[in-house]
């Protein structure tokens, strides 16, 4: 018989879902797929081993995660009459400080993670309910949670303190970093390609609408842009990235409210903010707009900074590496950051660049530069395939 697994990877606004053919702890991508949670009826999209189906389904995640999630797997199941599903992997947001490592759920470690919710409202909740509802319509399927933060537990204390009380860092309020299971997955490429650039400095840039960049010391996180919460760091869509405290004390004494305040931080801020446009970058390239050009120059300025800043982190940096959707698809924000790099002695190939090669870099320059696509679905899917035969992950 068939087995197979599913990973989720839960969004605001859509659910991501790959699924896998099982061969002991091997898991084998066969198909992938989307559901579409702004619209209405509620859109899934799938392609299994080619064959490509869309249908609408009419229910309301908000009032009834059960009622979408059955028709999905529904759906997925006719396709697989001859196997068995053995697991669901998630990726999850934050493990917080005791979760460093991919685990089997059970309800204790549930619990833990609604207790750190309010660290990601984003992504969280919307974990907690795909996670919920998949054991009420699945009674005894194993799941597994794959954590953003986990990468970065091999950060040295000082990576992670912030300059506040020790007791506050003692209770937790430290920098935890995220896009972890993205970051993780390139330093397997770097080894898995056998590229001298894995035992060395590297700087990983990871683009997207959210966005970050990680330092990396021979395969191990050293400090990353994002903190406490996935606010902090480079600007994003439409999350701010680094800002002043001041900037939020003011706002509270102008009468904010908390929850106004969080709204205006993770739905109002960042590239969308800025340009008064949009919070996609390929729309802002198309803008005539003067504020959609300065909210690219910004994204470029932050993101060369953190570099650099992560490179003096690292004493140095041999590579840079772009993933994610702007990272690798975007050759004019790659030019546009690498340009304010020139002085660490970062050069680009333009041909190479504008090919999207996996080397964009002159052969003149002293920092390779290197396109390399991530793969999160890969790194869950392993994960669940090793944990649910009682291997770590």
């Amino acid at each position: 018989m068939n087995r197979w697994l599913l990973t989720f990877n839960a969004g605001s606004s859509s659910i991501k879902l790959g699924v896998f053919r099982l061969d002991g702890e091997r898991a084998s991508k066969i198909g992938h797929g989307q559901l579409d949670l702004h619209l209405t009826p509620l859109r899934l999209r799938l392609e299994i081993e080619g064959v490509a189906s869309a249908m609408a389904i009419d229910a309301d995640p908000a009032a009834s995660m059960d009622k979408v999630l059955e028709q999905v797997l529904h759906q997925l199941e006719v396709g697989h009459e001859q196997g068995a599903l053995c697991a669901v992997g998630h990726r999850v947001v934050h493990g917080g400080l005791h979760l460093a490592r991919s685990v089997l759920l059970d309800e204790r470690i549930e619990q833990e993670l609604e207790s750190l919710a309010p660290l990601a409202p984003l992504h969280q909740p919307q974990n907690l309910r795909l996670i919920r509802a998949i054991a009420r319509l699945r009674p005894g399927l194993p799941q597994t949670a794959s954590f953003d933060t986990a990468f970065h537990a091999t950060q040295d204390a000082l990576a992670r303190r912030f300059a506040l009380p020790r007791k506050l860092h003692d209770e937790g309020v430290l920098r935890y970093g995220f896009h972890g299971i993205s970051y993780r997955y390139i330093a397997s490429e770097l080894r898995r390609r056998q590229l001298p650039e894995a035992h060395g400095n590297v700087v990983v840039a990871h683009l997207g609408n959210g966005a970050s960049l990680c330092g990396i010391q021979n395969g191990r996180s050293v400090d990353a842009s994002t903190g406490f919460s996935t606010l902090e760091g480079v600007p994003m869509g439409t999350r701010c990235g680094a800002l002043d405290a001041g900037v939020l004390l003011y706002l509270l004494q102008q009468g904010m409210t908390p929850a106004a305040l969080e709204d205006l931080l993770y739905h109002q801020s960042g590239l969308l903010g800025v340009s008064g446009v949009s919070a996609d970058v390929r729309t802002l390239q198309q803008s005539t707009e003067p504020s959609a050009r300065e909210a690219l120059e910004l994204f470029a300025l932050r993101c060369a900074g953190e570099a650099a800043r992560l490179a003096t982190t690292l004493g140095g940096m041999d590579a840079l590496v772009f993933t994610a959707g702007i990272g690798e698809h975007d050759a004019r924000m790659r030019a546009a950051i690498c340009a304010r790099l020139d002085w660490l002695g970062v050069q680009l190939d333009e041909s190479a660049n504008a090919q999207h090669l996996e080397c964009i870099s002159h052969q003149a320059s002293r920092v390779r530069v290197l396109v390399i696509p991530t793969n999160e679905e890969q790194v869950i899917a392993d994960d669940a395939a090793r944990l649910i035969h009682g291997s770590p992950a």
